[in-house]
């Protein structure tokens, strides 16, 4: 076969392209840090990376998810905690009154029992980031009016449940009847005895206008110290001993949530840090291989420069000039 100088020519160009081809992949491997740039260059190590950056993405999520959680429990534990110290105060001071002889001093203790149970309705109405955490489904909303009534209707199915990995969620709110109870016909004794926490299937819970229990027994004890009703006065301090083996049961399941939290946060980030390995082994490109490639390539594509101009023969345009 003839060889002609316009097909030495095409050839040399055609390898020409083909160095500059793989300077400019070199090049951008540089400046990036990437082994690649478009699918092409690499359609399995794309792949893989889609993967994993979608993993890391998932963990970032129930990260967060995770945090907030933890944030809610640990707003909803301080109200708890702060219910808990009223109980104990509310406590001391039926003792001290159930010893009492003079009306005066138990006047006294009932002005604080009322301050008490109005601070029981504030803490009832805690909120986080503009959420009410003790009103179900109804976050927008308090849980109860300033005379410890329930403002709605709340049922135990009302739990707001996070996503903290996959497949795994938590419910994050304290539904506010299982903490104060509901005591439907107060003043009547008898709705005040045994605590109330709305009972155990999806649709019990607490109906709007109904009382809360909690408020009833604080409601009580201060009818009792103004009426200067020792009996009542004594019966109050087994309501309230009740109240406070509930409210600190509660606790428990709360701490028990923000603990589980906290371990699923360790946990989640170690995998974001393994995911983020294996994503950084899989597409960044080793610097000092890509340079000496570089380099190599470019000696290559001069080369064929000097070569190509030794090769093609002059042609008679040359000689006409």
């Amino acid at each position: 076969m003839r060889i002609t100088n316009s097909m030495m020519s095409s050839t040399m160009l055609m390898n020409l392209n083909n160095s500059l081809r793989r300077m400019n992949k070199g090049n951008t491997q540089m400046v990036t840090g990437k082994k690649f740039s478009m699918p092409s260059d690499d359609p399995i190590g794309v792949s893989k990376s889609l993967a994993l950056n979608t993993a890391v993405a998932q963990l970032e999520r129930h990260k967060k998810n995770a945090e907030d959680a933890t944030s809610w429990f640990q707003i909803t534990e301080t109200a708890v905690a702060e219910v808990s110290n009223i109980l104990l105060r509310a406590k001391e001071l039926a003792v001290s009154a159930d010893g009492l002889e003079s009306k005066v001093d138990k006047e006294k203790i009932k002005v604080e029992i009322d301050q008490l149970t109005e601070e029981l309705v504030n803490l009832s109405n805690t909120s986080y980031s503009g959420k009410h955490v003790f009103s179900g489904y109804r976050t927008e909303q308090k849980l109860l009016d300033e005379n410890g009534k329930y403002i709605n209707e709340i049922k135990n199915k009302e739990k707001m449940d996070y996503q903290v990995s996959i497949g795994d969620t938590i419910d994050v709110n304290t539904l506010g009847h299982k903490l104060f109870g509901i005591a439907p016909n107060v003043p009547n004794p008898a709705d005040l005895d045994t605590v109330n926490t709305g009972g155990t299937t999806p649709n019990d819970g607490a109906n709007a206008g109904e009382t809360a229990q909690l408020i009833g027994v604080f409601e009580a004890l201060s009818k009792a110290l103004g009426d200067d009703n020792q009996t009542d006065i004594g019966k109050s301090i087994g309501r309230i001993e009740k109240h406070l083996d509930n409210v600190l049961s509660v606790r428990g399941e709360i701490g028990a949530k923000t603990r589980r939290m906290e371990m699923s946060i360790d946990r989640i980030e170690q995998d974001i840090i393994n995911f983020t390995a294996l994503l950084s082994k899989n597409e960044d490109a080793d610097m000092a291989e890509v340079i000496m490639k570089f380099k190599n390539d470019e000696n290559v594509y001069r080369a064929a420069l000097s070569t190509g101009a030794k090769v093609i023969q002059p042609s008679l345009v040359d000689f006409i000039r």
